[in-house]
């Protein structure tokens, strides 16, 4: 279908739905509407495609209802969809007397796999409020003069009414509504890399079935246009690849828009399935509906930065017991934010490689790229993702792309199955500068990416080349050690009454007796005003030390090195039991690259800085027992950052003094 078409029928729409927020104008609160024009939208679409069959389904309804049979098989095939209603009734014969009460049978009447959507609109308790209000028969008779049979508008453009409906009026719907909405163009980008690179599989198996999983699938945008593309190759083939469709949603109102629209899909390979009920709702993280089933392909676009504090229990606990035979023995990220976990779910679901393996595209913000330290939970995330060869690509997004935010966005595409020519690399594209501007702003979104812009970026991804905006790194790019490196201890000891108060009122002194007190502090009242180097408490201080303290213990050590001690950097490095002290206070920390010698850093970053510095050699790391804690992290602004020289002082003065001259001037004439 022509855009211009499309345009045409995108404004039609947006009017009419203008024109029933008029009419609800007055009765209802703006943040009101949503709740009411969406599931109208839902049932009108129904009703269209139930229409052209309608008179055999109730004819068939009569004639059958009485004799026993397995009537919902049967009328699911004379309506040629895998539902149907068998009411007289629809939105344009309710009448104006008892409405409420007709369209309540007519909604009665669906099938239960069609009933179940109003149920979560919670549709009931709307038919009261429009009647109370007296505008149900006018609003119902606005629904019954548009037609939004699929044949008149597409799969795509009733996505955009239902997310037109959502950013208008459904702050009400759920909190936050525009969380969960991916922008099409992002939606249609992620899906052409994800297919692209599988079209020669296609050309060479006729009528390939296979499976496709959004674990956070909002109004099925994702899935929709995923199965839109297969079937553009009906042009091409006798007999075309198939997408079967699962997902999971959190949201009741979402999913209900969800089913309704998988109730329209058909596979025609098997046109009387119903793939709404491949659509769970409840939430992915705490409430898995696929369990340990795996997929060819998976979408998804998680909330960015929400909270997993309500799936915590769960999810710790699946951790706990199952590891790595469950989704997520690579870690936990931070409280915060469950991006991560749902990179994690996503990966745990790629069809394994025996059966013909898995790819994925997932829609992040750019804190999975580098949040958290080696060893943290996000960090053995990547590590897991990058030493596993999960990750193929990372596509940097245009900013001002999403409807709430206008922060850096990026889509990752993962595979169990990736081309020998890209095992272990990751490929790295900045599509920043790729956006086409917006003719008219929707609330953070500025930009999309045009029909153009998703063919270019495609072909980079496609052709894995390295060039200006495309980057091809070894995964162990990407790592690093995480050493910590010490400074020795240097002290002169220092005697005088401050300090020996100090040390009189600490817990090692309190344990000694009156007599082993005043031997000790005799003996250090004869070093007052003295200062040494702190060879001299082995070779001196303790040779000598009072008979009546006895030995001295290493807590008492401790407090006289810590009252008496002043740190000296010219001084001598302390030791005790012929080992090294280090000083805390000049403990530092050392990312060093994974493919670079430890020690040979140390020799050029660190030594000629502190020639006295080591590394601490008990710090390894858990999984290769080797020095340092490995960590990882992708920071895209490192390898696309481009240095621009800075302007020369003078033709910075010079117009400076031009505009001063130009102030000058205007200054003259007022």
């Amino acid at each position: 279908m022509a855009d211009a078409t499309i345009n045409n029928i995108e404004s039609t729409l947006a009017n009419f739905i203008w024109k029933n927020a008029d009419d609800l104008w007055g009765h209802f609160g703006h943040t009101d509407f949503g709740k009411i024009i969406l599931p109208f939208t839902v049932l009108r679409r129904l009703e269209c495609v139930l229409e052209e069959n309608k008179e055999q389904v109730r004819s068939t309804y009569s004639n059958m209802k009485d004799q026993g049979l397995a009537l919902d098989d049967i009328l699911k095939t004379v309506s040629a969809y895998p539902f149907y209603n068998t009411s007289t009734y629809d939105l344009s014969n309710l009448g104006g007397t008892k409405t409420k009460a007709n369209l309540e049978d007519y909604i009665s009447q669906f099938s239960d796999n069609a009933r179940v959507i109003f149920e979560q609109f919670d549709f009931a308790n709307t038919i009261n409020k429009l009647a109370k209000a007296n505008i149900l028969h006018k609003i119902c008779q606005n629904f019954a003069a548009i037609d939004l049979h699929p044949n008149v508008v597409p799969d795509r453009t009733m996505s955009n009414v239902y997310e037109h409906l959502i950013r208008r009026f459904g702050a009400e719907v759920n909190e936050g509504a525009e969380d969960f909405m991916t922008p099409r163009d992002v939606v249609h980008l992620a899906a052409t890399l994800l297919l692209e690179p599988d079209n020669a599989l296609f050309e060479q198996k006729n009528g390939l079935i296979r499976t496709i999983y959004d674990q956070t699938c909002g109004t099925g945008g994702f899935l929709t246009d995923m199965m839109n593309y297969i079937d553009t190759f009906r042009d091409r083939y006798k007999v075309a690849p198939v997408l079967v469709p699962y997902g999971q949603e959190l949201q009741p109102e979402t999913h209900a828009v969800c089913l309704g629209s998988m109730l329209l899909k058909r596979l025609e390979t098997d046109p009387s399935r119903d793939l709404s009920q491949n659509i769970k709702l409840g939430s992915t993280l705490s409430q898995d509906a696929f369990g340990s089933m795996r997929f060819h392909y998976q979408c998804s676009n998680p909330p960015f930065g929400k909270p997993w504090a309500n799936d915590a229990k769960s999810v710790q606990t699946e951790q706990s017991e199952k590891g790595f035979s469950g989704r997520f023995g690579a870690g936990l990220p931070k409280s915060s934010d469950g991006s991560m976990l749902f990179l994690q779910n996503l990966i745990s679901k790629l069809e394994s490689p025996e059966n013909g393996g898995g790819r994925g595209a997932i829609v992040l913000s750019g804190s999975p790229l580098f949040n958290g330290g080696a060893g943290s939970g996000e960090s053995e995330i990547r590590r897991w993702i990058l030493e596993n060869d999960y990750l193929e690509a990372i596509v940097a997004l245009p900013t001002d792309i999403f409807f709430r935010t206008g922060i850096g966005t990026y889509i990752w595409i993962v595979s169990n199955r990736k081309p020998a020519h890209r095992q272990h690399k990751v490929q790295l594209i900045d599509a920043t500068g790729m956006g086409a501007s917006m003719r008219k702003n929707e609330g953070n979104k500025r930009k999309f990416i045009n029909e153009e812009g998703i063919a270019e970026i495609t072909r980079i991804y496609t052709a894995f080349e390295a060039s200006a905006v495309s980057k091809i790194f070894d995964y162990t790019d990407f790592g690093y050690r995480r050493v910590k490196v010490l400074r020795p201890l240097r002290l002169n000891m220092v005697f005088d009454a401050d300090k020996h108060r100090l040390l009189s009122e600490s817990k090692e002194y309190q344990k000694l007796d009156a007599l082993k007190a005043k031997a000790l502090d005799d003996y250090i009242l004869s070093f007052y005003g003295q200062t040494f180097a702190f060879s001299w408490v082995d070779s001196h201080f303790l040779a000598k030390f009072p008979k009546e303290v006895g030995k001295v213990s290493k807590g008492l050590m401790n407090a006289l090195m810590s009252f008496f001690g002043v740190k000296n950097p010219e001084g001598e490095i302390v030791t005790l039991d012929d080992k090294v002290v280090a000083d805390s206070d000049l403990t530092d920390y050392e990312n060093i690259p994974l493919h670079q010698d430890i020690h040979a850093y140390m020799a050029k970053e660190v030594l000629p800085h502190a020639h006295d510095a080591y590394v601490d050699q008990s710090q390894t790391d858990d999984k290769d027992g080797q020095v340092g804690v490995v960590g990882y992290e992708l920071n895209f602004n490192r390898y696309f950052y481009v240095f621009e020289q800075p302007r020369h002082p003078n033709e910075i003065l010079a117009e400076i003094q031009t505009l001063s001259a130009e102030v000058a001037q205007l200054l003259g004439e007022i």
